[in-house]
């Protein structure tokens, strides 16, 4: 399912549900929302977007009381899943940690009838969800690697890679498929485990052994920022752009304001969970199908866009 019957699950679930909440049959509905805690900037804007759409849908929807609950690692969010489950809720909306980790804890929610809503990180068992959110990790790669294929069109890039994972294999992959036919050559590549610090270390470690370097897919806005501060030390003037991707707020500010080293960024909004938990309260209050799997479109944002993708009081 794509982005158009997303519009429509979001259009049944959220939106409709907040402005017309007061036509909603009443009914008494729980869901619990767990999600790890704000570690990274991107599940910083997470817990925000959670926060904020627990507070509109209890607006919208009466009776329907919406618990957030975060974790700062698996075996947390592991417990905490047990001490959800005691509050009797209808509805888990879960962000897992990791894949290994948190499928047997979901399998046993799913046990007592709960409905299951899986956000981003899939589980093993796909069948233990009734809901599946996540966004285009195959078109974050792609949408990249074409706007180095049509903007820098011939150079050397670095890539910065964020920790092994299935995700970062799809986005690499279809970055480089992309380039194909281009003029543009990947050097080097590198893991930077979408860490600020590491993609520093790494970006030092690329500057001192390329004496030339056209352009950097940080693939990531968190690694992005480290990237620029070894630029900034190093007074490297020979790269032209970096491109991160998330749609990290400092980020699209850059690009609203013209910012030659940051003119564009790829979408993967944290707000999915916003897109999770609208859908799942919509599945309690109207009677439109909602189980399935929803993939957000990854979008090229640019100066001409960036203001619908700017969040100024998200902490992302």
């Amino acid at each position: 399912m794509k982005a158009t019957l997303l519009k429509v699950a979001v259009a049944a679930g959220l939106t409709a549900g907040v402005a017309t909440g007061a036509m909603a049959q009443q009914k008494n509905v729980t869901i619990a929302v767990s999600i790890p805690a704000a570690t990274h900037g991107w599940t910083g804007g997470v817990v925000y977007h959670a926060q904020e759409t627990a507070k509109q849908l209890e607006k919208g929807y009466p009776g329907l009381k919406v618990i957030v609950k975060t974790s700062p690692d698996g075996a947390s969010q592991a417990n905490a899943l047990d001490d959800l489950m005691a509050q009797k809720v209808d509805a888990l909306v879960v962000l897992p940690f990791n894949s290994d980790e948190l499928t047997d804890p979901v399998r046993e929610v799913k046990k007592h009838g709960t409905f299951v809503t899986v956000v981003d990180r899939g589980l093993k068992d796909a069948s233990i969800q009734d809901i599946y959110v996540a966004g285009n990790n195959p078109e974050f790669g792609r949408v990249a690697g074409k706007y180095f294929a049509d903007n820098l069109k011939e150079g050397n890039v670095v890539v910065f890679r964020g920790i092994p994972t299935v995700i970062d294999e799809e986005r690499v992959s279809n970055f480089e498929k992309a380039l194909q036919g281009s003029g543009v050559k990947v050097i080097d590549k590198q893991y930077a485990n979408w860490n600020r610090d590491d993609a520093f270390k790494v970006m030092q470690d690329f500057l001192s052994k390329h004496p030339k370097i056209d352009a950097v897919w940080a693939s990531d806005d968190d690694m992005a920022l480290g990237i620029m501060e070894a630029i900034r030390q190093a007074k490297r003037e020979d790269i032209k752009f970096v491109l991160g991707g998330a749609g990290m707020k400092d980020m699209v500010k850059k690009v609203m304001d013209g910012d030659k080293m940051i003119p564009a960024d790829v979408s993967y909004p944290p707000s999915m969970i916003s897109t999770a938990m609208g859908i799942t309260a919509a599945h309690f209050y109207t009677n439109a199908p909602m189980r399935g799997t929803y993939v957000l479109n990854a979008q090229l944002i640019t100066k001409d866009n960036a203001k619908e993708h700017y969040f100024p009081d998200s902490p992302f």
